[in-house]
């Protein structure tokens, strides 16, 4: 197999920075956390992760052949919370993601020219990955804001923590990198 084409790697790349953040911000809480939604109107974070595995399976699985909305899905049903525990939530997330990556890691040249559809609307491959990528960001977003909130104090900062913009831009560009006082 041949090297993606580079706006797959690209992809690819958001793709896995933004579960590294998702999966950094979950490990943060106890399974009971993230089931708690942080309002009665909102989902939890166990029921974003389920939504989140589900779009992603039914959008991979033969992705050049098949419509993105799979006639298996029930969307209904990833938004209730029905996990025994941790390891079955873990489980359900990893096969979307899995299921994503490995359709990505396949695409070729030839495949970026290609037609695929979504519940019968058709999609240029470049577009329908970009949607896949918006709409999982859109999810990661909503698991990290409610993974701060339900940690509290215990909460370890994902990226750069407030304050430390200066020291971070020093440390890896040097004292030039640091605007002027």
């Amino acid at each position: 197999m041949s090297t993606p084409p580079e706006i797959v790697v690209a992809v690819l790349d958001a793709f896995r920075s933004h579960k590294r953040l998702a999966d950094r911000a979950i490990a943060q809480l106890e399974f009971e956390q993230l089931r708690r939604p942080l309002d009665p109107t909102v989902n939890s974070i166990a029921v974003i992760m389920k939504h989140v595995a589900g779009n992603l399976r039914s959008r991979w699985t033969d992705f050049l052949t098949s419509d993105g909305e799979k006639p298996w899905r029930n969307r209904d049903d990833e938004f209730v919370d029905d996990f025994a525990d941790r390891e079955q939530l873990l489980e359900r997330w990893e096969s979307g993601w899995s299921r994503l990556f490995e359709t990505l890691e396949q695409l070729g040249p030839d495949d970026l020219p290609r037609t695929v559809s979504i519940r019968g609307e058709p999609h240029s491959v470049p577009l329908a990955m970009t949607r896949s990528l918006a709409h999982t960001a859109y999810h990661v977003g909503q698991i990290v804001q409610a993974a701060r909130v339900l940690a509290g104090e215990r909460w370890e900062t994902l990226t750069i923590a407030r304050g430390d913009s200066q020291a971070f831009n020093r440390a890896h560009w040097g004292p030039a990198s640091a605007p002027p006082t």
